[in-house]
C-alpha cells in the first residue's frame, strides 16, 4: 500500500471514529445538555448563579477531611436559594476517605441524614485528593458509599478528573453497577467559556455530566453540562409520584402496627407483632404508634405525659427502659387521654453524685437504680440528668 493510500485510509478511519465519538456525545446530549453550577463555602449562603437559563445546582454539605467530617455551613441556606429560584438543587460530598472503609460508612452515616435535596436527587462523591495505594480498596470503598446513597433514597453520582480516576479507581466496575453516573471535568483553558466544546471531552465511559470549565463566567464558577438528563433526578412527576407514595406507605405502616396489650398486665411483645394500648380511663382510647425493631420484651407500664404514651419495658438481658408510642390525641389517634396512670418520682443529678451515693439515698441497690434508667453501674451520670428513684 503507497503512501498516500494509507493516509487516506487513516484520515477515513480518523474521521469515522470522531463522527461516531460526536454522534454519540450529540445523542447524549439530545437528552438533556441543561446547564448549571456547582457551589461550596466560597459561593456563599445564597450562592451565585451563572446566567439566567441555568436548570440545575450541586452544593456541596460539607465531607470528610484530615480524619474527620466537616460539613459545610452554606449548605442549607444555598439549597434553599436554589430552590427558590426555581433550580433542581443537589448535593456533593468531599470524600477524602481513600480507601478506608470505616472511614466511608461513618461519613456516609453522618451526612446522607443532613440531605436536604429531594428524595431521588443526585448526592454525588467529590474523589479527587487522598485515595489509597489500592485501587481495588478505593474502588470498594466507593461502590459501598454509592449503595448506602442508593438505598437512602438518593441517585448516586462520582466526581472527579479523568487522569485522577484511572490512576486510581475501576471505574469499569463503578459504570457496571450504575451505569452512566460520572461526573468529570476537564477544561480546555482558562478563559471564560459559557458553552462546553467538546473537542475536550474527557472520553470515558459512563459520563453524565460533564464540568467544562472552571471560568463559566468572569471571577470564576464552575460551569457543568448534563448529557443524560440525570441531574431531573428527584424533579419528574414520577419521581415525585413516588415520593408521595412512599409517604403515603410508611404513614399505613404507621397506623398499622401496634395493635393489643392491656394496661399493667405482662405480656411478651416480639418483633412484627403488633402492640396498641387499652387504658382504664373512661376514654378508651386505642393507640396506633410507630414500630421499632428490637429483641423481645415484656411491657408491664404504660405511662401518659405530655400527650405522649410511654411504656416502660424489661428487655431480655434485664435492663429497663422506656419506648414512647407515639401521640395519644388527633384524629387518627381517638380522643384525648388525660391523667397519669403511672408515676414516678424524679432525682436531679448534681455535681459530686455517684450511683452508689443516689442508691444509698432512696433506699435502692445499685443495679436496681440503674436498671430501671436504662443504663448500667458503668454508665456516666452528669449534673442535671433526671434519674427515676420511685
Amino acid at each position: 500500500m503507497n503512501k498516500h493510500k494509507l493516509r487516506a485510509l487513516i484520515l477515513m478511519v480518523g474521521a469515522i471514529f470522531m463522527a461516531f465519538f460526536m454522534v454519540n456525545v450529540t445523542s447524549q446530549a439530545s437528552t438533556s445538555r441543561d446547564q448549571g453550577v456547582d457551589w461550596s463555602k466560597f459561593q456563599s449562603n445564597s450562592g451565585v448563579f451563572g446566567y439566567s437559563t441555568d436548570k440545575f445546582v450541586f452544593s456541596q454539605a460539607g465531607g470528610f477531611y484530615g480524619g474527620t467530617n466537616i460539613p459545610q455551613t452554606t449548605y442549607a441556606s444555598q439549597v434553599a436559594s436554589a430552590q427558590q429560584a426555581g433550580k433542581r438543587v443537589h448535593t456533593y460530598l468531599w470524600d477524602g476517605v481513600g480507601g478506608n472503609m470505616t472511614n466511608a460508612k461513618a461519613m456516609m452515616a453522618y451526612y446522607l441524614p443532613r440531605v436536604r435535596t429531594p428524595k431521588g436527587s443526585i448526592v454525588a462523591l467529590d474523589y479527587e485528593d487522598g485515595a489509597s495505594n489500592s485501587v481495588s480498596a478505593n474502588t470498594d470503598v466507593i461502590l459501598a458509599q454509592m449503595k448506602l446513597i442508593k438505598d437512602a433514597g438518593y441517585t448516586p453520582m462520582l466526581y472527579s478528573g479523568k487522569a485522577y480516576l484511572n490512576a486510581h479507581v475501576n471505574t469499569s466496575l463503578i459504570v457496571k453497577a450504575y451505569g452512566n453516573c460520572l461526573w468529570l471535568a476537564e477544561y480546555p483553558d482558562y478563559l471564560v467559556r459559557t458553552k462546553p466544546n467538546y473537542n475536550y471531552f474527557p472520553s470515558m465511559d459512563g459520563v453524565a455530566i460533564f464540568q467544562f470549565t472552571s471560568m463559566y463566567k468572569a471571577g470564576g464558577l464552575d460551569g457543568n453540562v448534563d448529557l443524560t438528563g440525570i441531574t431531573k433526578s428527584g424533579y419528574t412527576k414520577a419521581s415525585k409520584a413516588k415520593a408521595q407514595a412512599n409517604v403515603k406507605q410508611a404513614q399505613a405502616v404507621k397506623k398499622a402496627t401496634f395493635k393489643v396489650v392491656k394496661y399493667n398486665q405482662r405480656g411478651v411483645f416480639y418483633p412484627n407483632q403488633a402492640l396498641a394500648v387499652r387504658y382504664t380511663d373512661s376514654d378508651k382510647v386505642r393507640q396506633v404508634a410507630t414500630y421499632y425493631n428490637g429483641e423481645s420484651v415484656i411491657y408491664n407500664a404504660v405511662i401518659i405525659e405530655h400527650d405522649y404514651v410511654w411504656a416502660r419495658y424489661t428487655r431480655s438481658n434485664g435492663l429497663y427502659g422506656f419506648i414512647k408510642l407515639g401521640v395519644t390525641n388527633g384524629h387518627d389517634y381517638g380522643k384525648r387521654v388525660t391523667g397519669q396512670l403511672v408515676s414516678h418520682t424524679y432525682y436531679t443529678v448534681k455535681s459530686g453524685d455517684s450511683w452508689w451515693s443516689i442508691a444509698q439515698r432512696n433506699d435502692l441497690s445499685l443495679t436496681t437504680l440503674a436498671s430501671q434508667n436504662g443504663k448500667t453501674i458503668y454508665t456516666t451520670i452528669y449534673p442535671g440528668q433526671r434519674l427515676v428513684v420511685r
